[in-house]
């Protein structure tokens, strides 16, 4: 079984929580695997545990760009509460780890006889809608150093450990900016001592400076899932 709980498997009450568990299977999550191409029929819905996944938007002709991420705050596949049986992004695992999956007819048939369940995720589904709004607004606007903050505050969060594996490649296909610009960025949060990269291994040095370093989307979807789905988010948790 996964090792550690689902956000919004915790908020559900204890009998809606044990019959969801009942139609949940427990997965291992690859790395760079992808769960769901865009366009493509969404066959399993998954409740990140010690994983996390990207929303990427593709884009033909275009460098396809993440425009969401989600762990164990969350679920993959939200759509399908919408009745949309097709997934909008490229759902690619972007932390490995364990996660709880339910395939989509079984989670559809839960939800319609679950109004705990039904509440939560129309919560969590405003919360989404509210946060890719804010991505698009943080791409257009900002500059690469603070979206690069925030991105990391994010994968922070959801990877539970102030070191993760990270190239500049990956970070340029994730961010949607050139190599050289992740790079530049990259060099001047480590000159002011905020993080230290050192052969594809990234840590977060001083985590206080470095939520300083982000732009404001970062505090803004804080406050927003806090406001939405709990009462009081635990600190630094979950930057989407």
């Amino acid at each position: 079984m996964p090792d550690a709980s689902n956000r919004i498997f915790d908020l559900l009450p204890r009998k809606e929580r044990t019959r969801l568990l009942a139609v949940s299977e427990p997965v291992q999550l690859v790395l760079r695997e992808i769960l769901c191409e865009s366009g493509k029929p969404i066959r399993h819905v998954y409740f990140p545990t010690r994983s996390f996944v990207s929303l990427i938007a593709v884009i033909r002709d275009k460098p396809v760009l993440e425009v969401g991420m989600v762990g164990n705050e969350g679920m993959v596949g939200v759509t399908m509460v919408l009745g949309v049986k097709t997934s909008p992004f490229q759902l690619l695992v972007q932390g490995a780890g364990s996660a709880w999956r339910i395939t989509a007819r079984d989670f559809c048939k839960e939800f319609d006889r679950s109004p705990a369940l039904l509440k939560c995720i129309d919560r969590y589904v405003f919360v989404m809608m509210s946060q890719l709004s804010a991505n698009a607004a943080c791409i257009r606007f900002h500059e690469i150093g603070p979206r690069l903050a925030r991105w990391l505050l994010m994968t922070q969060d959801r990877a539970a450990s102030e070191s993760f594996r990270i190239t500049h490649e990956f970070l340029s296909y994730m961010l949607g900016v050139r190599r050289v610009g992740i790079t530049n960025a990259a060099n001047a949060l480590q000159r002011r001592g905020l993080i230290k990269y050192r052969r594809g291994e990234l840590t977060v040095i001083d985590r206080q400076g470095l939520e300083g370093a982000a732009c404001g989307c970062y505090a803004t979807s804080l406050q927003s899932y806090a406001r939405h789905l709990v009462t009081q988010a635990p600190r630094g948790w979950p930057g989407l």
